[in-house]
């Protein structure tokens, strides 16, 4: 009996050992190690100091051994391993200026615009766009859809968008392949329903017209829908903390949070719209996690929210940019994604056109952002015209691009090229790797294709041509960052 017993046990504690080593021989199997090695390099750059714009400045880098790299030695070390936050897209806001600026423009020129804008191969392959619900700044005057005092929106009409507007985004969706992530925001209800009987100058809804104004959202998506315009999602109020010269409508985060769980989020499902995504905040950084907290730790408004927009305007005074902000969001509430609703650059000069800065603003913030935790980013208008308009209260800005509506001249800003950085390489579905630069006037970030090319970003803030080596598991390849300069390294 005995010789029998320890015959049993051998044998179990045998299978079990053969098991174990079955288990760990699938589990290292299963696991993907990314390795460069026969990855042939593609590097596009845009530099001040050479006449390259988004041009192929290499082809033929290969990886090859390197080894510990010396502390003389600049690298950017990348692992495709190390994987954080998908990536969404990038894109632009379709407002009334936007498209009317574009209506004024030869055929030849509106074409031009959406292959610069839409098309993957020959332009930067824009995926996200915004617009406004009803008039905003970038309009050319204040309007509603709905008469005043119509609290049942009988009168409720989009007939003002389909002189511009609605043919605009149309043909920047077919332009996109027939899809557009679009998203809406409102900047202020109608002046008859707030408390200073005023769509400008700040003011709030007052709680007579809660349930109106988000029935006033399901008509708008529904309206745009029958036009043939689906609509993603909506936010639910632009900059909820500004009072402005132009629309807008104040909500503390108190505020913000009970209308989205007792009025916004449920009247979307009862319409049945609880599919179309609704985005908290769509402000700055700097009060981003007051509100975000205020929202998200009460589950009754969180099961509303599908994630948090922002803005970059925090920086008034001439501080630093509170990109930790966006970090501490995403650390806090690591499943609700972190999307770039709006920012441009502001007090336009058509002497300005050609300033480097531009474009090194959307570097800085879009690579920051992105290793933060950002999910997509969405640029301010996509399309101005040559005063920086049009504007019903002067409040011009800089696009990417301008189109002069007195020559049919296009303006490409250097802002165009540095988005382009991002939006051409990086395709929706993207996973951000690790990225780290051995100095600081290199900016980095990275991501994983699903198709299982990478795109490496390094952006040289600084006045000195800087030699490095994009690093990988002890091989690298070598490359240029020029001064002032971005580039993508595909592979």
């Amino acid at each position: 009996m005995k010789k029998t017993g320890f015959g049993f046990l051998a044998i179990f504690l045998l299978a079990c050992s053969e098991n174990k080593e079955k288990t760990a021989d699938t589990s290292t199997n299963d696991k993907k190690i990314y390795s460069p090695d026969g990855k042939k390099v593609k590097v596009y750059t845009t530099a001040d100091t050479a006449n390259y714009r988004l041009t192929l400045t290499d082809s033929a880098l290969h990886f090859a051994e390197f080894g510990q790299p010396k502390e003389t030695q600049i690298c950017v070390f990348v692992d495709p391993d190390k994987q954080f936050q998908s990536y969404m897209g990038v894109g632009a806001a379709l407002t009334d200026a936007s498209a009317e600026v574009f209506a004024k423009l030869p055929k030849a020129k509106q074409d031009e615009v959406l292959q610069a804008y839409f098309d993957p191969q020959k332009g930067i392959g824009y995926t996200i766009a915004r617009t406004n619900i009803h008039s905003c700044d970038f309009s050319s005057a204040s309007y509603t859809y709905v008469t005043d005092n119509d609290k049942d929106l009988k009168s409720f009409s989009i007939d003002h968008d389909k002189q511009f507007r609605i043919p605009f985004i149309k043909q920047c969706i077919a332009a996109a392949g027939g899809k557009l992530t679009l998203y809406a925001s409102p900047w202020s209800p109608p002046g008859w329903m707030k408390d200073n009987n005023d769509m400008l100058h700040g003011g709030k809804l007052k709680p007579d017209y809660y349930q109106s104004w988000a029935n006033y959202y399901t008509k708008f998506i529904k309206a745009y829908e029958q036009e043939g315009i689906p609509i993603w999602g909506i936010t639910v109020q632009n900059e909820p903390m500004a009072t402005q010269r132009w629309e807008s409508c104040i909500y503390s985060a108190e505020e913000e949070r009970d209308f989205l769980k007792n009025f916004l989020g449920p009247t979307m499902e009862k319409e049945g719209l609880g599919s179309r995504k609704i985005i908290i905040w769509d402000h700055n950084r700097d009060l981003l996690f007051q509100r975000a907290s205020t929202l998200l730790d009460d589950p009754a408004a969180a099961k509303y929210a599908w994630g948090i927009g922002f803005h970059w305007y925090e920086n008034w005074s001439g501080g630093t940019h509170m990109f930790e902000n966006v970090k501490r969001v995403n650390e806090a509430y690591p499943d609700k994604p972190l999307l770039f609703t709006e920012g441009c650059a502001e007090n336009f000069n058509p002497a300005r056109y050609k300033a480097w800065a531009l474009g090194e603003k959307y570097g800085l913030n879009m690579i920051n952002d992105f290793n933060n935790g950002m999910t997509g980013f969405t640029d301010w208008n996509i399309l101005l015209d040559e005063q920086g308009g049009p504007n019903h209260v002067q409040n011009f800005c800089f696009a990417p691009v301008h189109g002069n509506t007195k020559t049919g001249e296009l303006i490409y800003t250097n802002a165009y090229y540095y988005i382009g950085h991002f939006s051409k390489f990086i395709k929706p579905g993207a996973k951000r790797i690790a990225s780290a630069a051995s100095r600081s006037q290199l900016l980095t970030t990275a991501f994983l294709n699903e198709d299982g090319t990478v795109a490496v970003i390094v952006m040289n803030q600084g006045d000195i041509k800087s030699p490095f080596y994009c690093w990988i598991k002890g091989k690298a390849v070598e490359a240029t960052a020029l001064p002032h300069s971005i580039m993508t390294l595909v592979f």
